[in-house]
């Protein structure tokens, strides 16, 4: 009984570090869709491409969810223009390393700057956006300045999209966000840093004999890959925030901001800094995720970017990191890759016919208790389906679990630890006295 006890109170204990909580989370997801894949008889190399697609959405949602974390979790600030941030950060990188000189009409200019300098640059310029929106929209209460950042959102979007700033001139120098057809990718790729080292080519050898993969696919998986190295960097940075006097100051403004005024903190700064810092790192965000795709439109960043993650911070649960990064995974393997995976799966299994053209034919057949049109109308639009699934999703979550996996854990306000400490010498720490 004992071994049994002391062997539940070890899993209890490893259970309690963060790091385990997201290995054995992540291991599980990899595992099911490795096995699924397995038993329906799919390739290596199609099994491994799944996962690295997967592995780069969840770094990719996972640093925005952070960066969210940091305004609502640990500072109230509800933000949902955060597509209007990832748009500049991406936009604002693209214009700053596109070559002066572009080949071919259909080309914008930028200034061909070196793609640390543009990344910098569209770091900093969302983080300028942020304090533009931060300075008058904090005098308002939650609700408005939750409108105040959708309407900068949607103002980024259709500003990027308008025809004024299709090609502009700034101070005589020609740049152009490329108005509703985007912008195409005609600089070197950014991580050719990388791919031009002599290790990456031993690195395309080891893939080619494992999965069959060629250098196109070596490259994915290599972003991949730096992709989760980046959100592990994100993860350090808003725990060390999170952990300093600044984040405890944070969470006292989350808590009662009267009174954490009352004590001398002058909260607005605190809150348009932080806000400045988040939206910093959502243009990162939005840089890594599609500055090495052959092009970007403004479509990219419609208003369901921010709702996908904010869907990922209530899986996890708000004021939690170790939460938001496990929110981002269970989101992007169940209900944004799960049921495009489910397709394929049934496709394989299943011949399904031409669905009709309505939900009326599809339904009418029910009446003479025919539900084949109807399963092929569902099978067909399945994929708009997803935001049925995603609402459903909410609602049961909300209902059971109100506060997310980890949300609103207890965390310690002070820099040092206040539990008490072990019995030593036989005085009783909480009353002062012998313990008995």
């Amino acid at each position: 009984m004992s071994t049994t006890n002391t062997r539940r109170s070890t899993i209890e204990s490893l259970w309690e570090h963060d790091a385990v909580k997201i290995l054995a989370v992540f291991g599980a997801i990899y595992v099911t869709y490795a096995a699924i894949g397995l038993a329906l008889g799919y390739s290596l190399d199609g099994i491994v491409n799944t996962l690295r697609r997967m592995t780069y959405l969840i770094a990719v949602y996972g640093m925005v969810t952070l960066a969210l974390n940091l305004h609502w979790g640990y500072t109230g600030l509800f933000n949902i223009g955060i597509a209007g941030f990832m748009a500049i950060g991406l936009y604002v990188t693209m214009m700053l390393a596109k070559p002066a000189d572009p080949a071919g009409a259909a080309q914008y200019p930028g200034l061909g700057l070196p793609m640390i300098v543009a990344v910098l640059g569209g770091v900093v310029a969302a983080g300028i956006a942020g304090l533009i929106v931060a300075i008058p929209a904090l005098r308002l209460r939650a609700d408005y300045f939750a409108i105040t950042t959708i309407a900068f959102a949607e103002i980024v979007r259709l500003g990027v999209t308008s025809g004024a700033l299709q090609e502009f001139s700034v101070l005589g120098i020609e740049l152009g966000t490329g108005g509703g057809r985007g912008l195409t990718r005609n600089y070197a790729d950014p991580m050719n840093v990388i791919f031009e080292l002599e290790a990456f080519s031993s690195f395309v050898d080891l893939t080619n004999s494992l999965f069959g993969f060629g250098p196109t696919q070596a490259r994915a998986l290599a972003y991949s890959i730096v992709l989760v190295l980046v959100l592990v960097g994100f993860y350090w940075l808003i725990q060390r925030t999170s952990r300093s006097p600044f984040g405890r100051v944070l969470k006292a403004i989350r808590e009662d901001e009267e009174a954490a005024r009352s004590l001398g903190k002058n909260t607005d700064a605190f809150k348009i800094k932080v806000f400045v810092l988040g939206c910093a790192l959502m243009g990162l965000a939005g840089i890594l995720w599609r500055f090495r795709r052959t092009g970007v439109t403004p479509e990219a960043f419609r208003p369901h970017v921010t709702f996908y993650i904010w869907i990922a911070l209530i899986i996890g649960g708000a004021g939690s990191n170790t939460g938001s990064v496990l929110g981002s995974g269970l989101f992007v393997a169940v209900l944004f890759e799960g049921p495009r995976y489910v397709r394929r799966l049934v496709e394989q299994v299943v011949t399904v016919g031409d669905a009709p053209n309505t939900f009326a034919q599809a339904v009418a057949p029910l009446l003479s208790g025919n539900p084949v049109p109807l399963f092929e109308y569902t099978f067909d639009e399945f994929l708009t389906l997803q935001f049925v699934l995603m609402g459903g999703a909410l609602i049961l979550l909300m209902h059971r679990r109100p506060d997310g996996l980890l949300g609103h854990r207890e965390e310690t306000a002070a820099a040092i630890s206040l539990t008490k400490p072990p019995d030593a010498g036989g005085v009783d720490a909480e009353h002062g006295g012998e313990s008995s």
